[in-house]
């Protein structure tokens, strides 16, 4: 079950990895600069529409975003979960989705990985696997979407992305990585046992379809 929260709306080539800084405390609950153990719960904090309207090339005003929140699954050791739909607006010149993304927070990084690994044992297209600093990631590349699923500390991350205007045709791929490193950062800096992305240079391992 989902409860709509009523917001304006879960490759080959070397990949340069930048490093994910932690933010600075503010001691604000449920923001991006004070993590407190919960996700945010306004997908604008994850991703500003008007990000993803330049990511794509569109006009100003022309992306609108709806947040909705899951509930806890104990059976999986999930705690959270938040799905974000990224459409265009009336006045914007594509209509429909623009991008689906699927955040779940669970009770620790093993739990994380188990239901990534599931997750992505039943997805379908071609597979491509690849780390994005210190996450892991599959891109599965279908005839009119592509979907990158990641999983970094106790969270996991899904972006499904349409076919759809992209500014000079860049690969699909190439912009999911673009769109995972952008929320990554936002989605909280890792527990004490984790391990911190660090800035490197990465080339992606094609794994069988």
């Amino acid at each position: 079950m989902l409860v709509g929260t009523g917001c304006a709306a879960e490759a080959t080539e070397s990949t340069v990895v930048p490093t994910f800084p932690a933010p600075a405390a503010t001691g604000e609950p449920g923001s991006a600069d004070g993590r407190d153990g919960s996700l945010p719960t306004d997908c604008a904090e994850f991703l500003p529409v008007a990000d993803l309207g330049a990511l794509l090339g569109l006009p100003l005003d022309s992306v609108a975003v709806r947040t909705t929140i899951g509930i806890a699954e104990p059976s999986v050791g999930r705690t959270e979960r938040v799905a974000c739909r990224y459409s265009g607006t009336p006045a914007s010149p594509v209509r429909g989705t623009l991008l689906d993304l699927n955040i779940a927070r669970y009770v620790d990084a093993a739990a994380a990985a188990k239901q990534w690994t599931v997750n992505t044992g039943v997805e379908s297209g071609t597979r491509s696997d690849l780390p994005i600093g210190a996450a892991r990631s599959a891109l599965f590349d279908r005839t009119r979407e592509s979907v990158l699923m990641v999983t970094y500390d106790d969270d996991t991350l899904a972006f499904v992305l349409p076919e759809g205007p992209r500014p000079g045709d860049r690969p699909r791929g190439d912009v999911l990585v673009d769109l995972a490193l952008r929320v990554l950062p936002v989605v909280g800096p890792p527990s004490s046992t984790s391990q911190a992305p660090t800035t490197t240079t990465v080339a992606p391992a094609v794994a069988a379809g």
